[in-house]
């Protein structure tokens, strides 16, 4: 059975993950983050000058209206150094690939299920509308869609291969909409991915996440998660979690054992070694991605979703639920949710 207080701090968690870590998101440099931020224990807006930010010397090209997926932001990209990523985003505000979350629980709820055309249509309309979402920044998946795109090919093939952990930052809306029928999730998880992040990796990786949550909505410990998780003989599973939990620091393990970049093959262990260490205590988890720098929103949001998903509401703080600043969009889709999950 389903465990309604999971179910809804699953949904928050990722969420919060993402919000909490906007500030400092893509910090290589970690120590400048309490320089530029103090003690970070709660939302705070983004601000220029950003020491590791390299939109100075990315470059942006579009061939016209059916590929244009910047707008105004354009003139950001092979510009002024030190720009921040998310400048104009409010505090408590979520980036890009979470916002197309929401899109994604949207489209679930009109369409009593996953309909790839269907969401297809409303993130392809979200990204082409000038004005629709504050973000500077939009990852090589969306470039790669719609430079496609604007070439006309099918939808379907418009993605490219990907192994980025942002694949998987979308996902929460599918796995709370079907955390009552494990196939059914993996089938629709598979086949959203595939949209934007083709190959075997972004697959396996997000079919093991989708699988983690779906144990821990169902009464597991993160700890039972784990050992019931498949695909089984995925890499991210071998890792000694539980040893270097106790004996060494955030730092060593995201940092020298595994990249705080975003790339799948170290962000996901580095995801899962705080999903372990932090099972019963999201708060100090949550802050400690954000403290562990590198693409610590992506991370921040299935992380967010895995130790809600384990703990429950009473382990969030109120204040982080009420900060988000789309709450109430998301305090409807959750009710919405909760009422045809199956």
């Amino acid at each position: 059975m389903i465990e309604h207080s999971r179910f809804e701090a699953a949904w928050w968690g990722g969420f919060i993950g993402d919000a909490l870590a906007m500030p400092v998101h893509w910090y290589y440099s970690r120590e400048r983050i309490p320089l530029d931020y103090g003690d970070i224990a709660g939302y705070l807006p983004p601000h220029n000058p950003h020491p590791d930010s390299i939109l100075w010397r990315s470059s942006y090209v579009c061939s016209g209206s059916t590929d244009d997926i910047l707008h105004e932001q354009v003139r950001w990209w092979n510009g002024p150094r030190d720009i921040h990523y998310h400048q104009f985003l409010h505090a408590g505000e979520n980036t890009l690939n979470v916002r197309i979350a929401a899109l994604l629980a949207e489209s679930l709820l009109a369409r009593d299920g996953y309909d790839r055309s269907d969401f297809a249509r409303r993130y392809i309309d979200f990204m082409l509308r000038p004005g629709s979402h504050g973000d500077t920044y939009v990852e090589e998946c969306h470039r790669t869609f719609f430079r496609n795109y604007g070439k006309g090919l099918e939808i379907e093939d418009c993605g490219g291969e990907d192994i980025h952990i942002g694949g998987l930052a979308t996902l929460a809306p599918l796995i709370l909409f079907y955390a009552g029928d494990r196939e059914a999730l993996r089938a629709a998880v598979g086949e959203h991915v595939a949209l934007t992040h083709k190959g075997g990796q972004a697959a396996a990786a997000a079919l093991l996440y989708a699988d983690l949550a779906f144990h821990l909505l169902h009464g597991a410990s993160m700890d039972e998660a784990f050992e019931s998780a498949e695909p089984a003989g995925h890499p991210a599973l071998a890792n000694p979690y539980r040893d270097w939990a106790a004996t060494r620091p955030d730092n060593d393990v995201i940092g020298r054992q595994f990249s705080p970049a975003c790339y799948l093959e170290d962000a996901l262990p580095a995801t899962l070694h705080l999903a372990i260490k932090y099972a019963d205590t999201p708060r100090e988890g949550l802050l400690a991605n954000v403290r562990a720098g590198g693409d610590n929103c992506h991370r921040g949001a299935v992380l967010g979703t895995l130790l809600g998903a384990a703990s429950g509401m009473s382990a969030l703080p109120p204040e982080w639920v009420a900060g988000l600043h789309a709450r109430e969009d998301y305090r409807r889709l959750l009710v919405a949710l909760r009422a045809r999950a199956t």
